[in-house]
């Protein structure tokens, strides 16, 4: 089965047949295009992807331990069985569909929660950007942040409301 995308010309939402990026209207593009991502990928190459594996994704021990636990297969089974178990239904505003699966208390705050599946919650896109946004206030976690002596919540509810109050508090400053 042929896969699809859209057009990349701003505006144009044409469907493109891949490995195209360009429709038959903006065609003349297309080598341009190419012609700029390979001289990226030239200046780019093995040094950018070593900084962004030794300086952000594993910078340091605790890092990594999360970063290979999220490609074990213990999370790829722990995951599924919280997906089946919320019927991919976010956990926080009720959304169908929802194929993220959240630990409701950051491992980099308790990894000794990191395998219990009590800690795992189906959770949107949405809502884990804006979970993601209050564990960095509630908790300190985050690059660059202190770690605070937080009361650990794993009530889905309360974090919800604090969330929302949080989100509240940001738009009206």
């Amino acid at each position: 089965m042929p896969r699809y995308r859209r057009c990349r010309q701003p505006g144009c939402h044409a469907m493109v047949q891949f490995p195209n990026h360009y429709c038959v209207k903006h065609f003349e593009h297309e080598a341009e295009y190419l012609a700029n991502r390979q001289r990226w990928a030239r200046t780019h190459g093995k040094q950018y992807q070593h900084k962004y594996n030794t300086q952000t994704r594993n910078r340091n021990a605790t890092k990594h331990d999360q970063y290979q636990f999220y490609r074990s297969s213990q999370w790829q089974r722990l995951r599924k069985q919280a997906l089946e178990r919320d019927y991919y239904i976010c956990q926080y505003c009720g959304q169908p569909n929802s194929k993220t699966v959240d630990h409701i208390v950051p491992i980099e705050y308790d990894d000794k929660l990191k395998d219990h599946l009590d800690n795992l919650a189906t959770i949107c896109r949405k809502c884990h950007r804006l979970k993601t946004d209050w564990e960095h206030l509630w908790y300190g976690t985050g690059i660059g942040n202190q770690r605070k002596q937080a009361t650990e919540l794993h009530d889905v509810l309360s974090i919800k409301h604090l969330m929302n109050k949080n989100k509240n508090n940001d738009s009206e400053s």
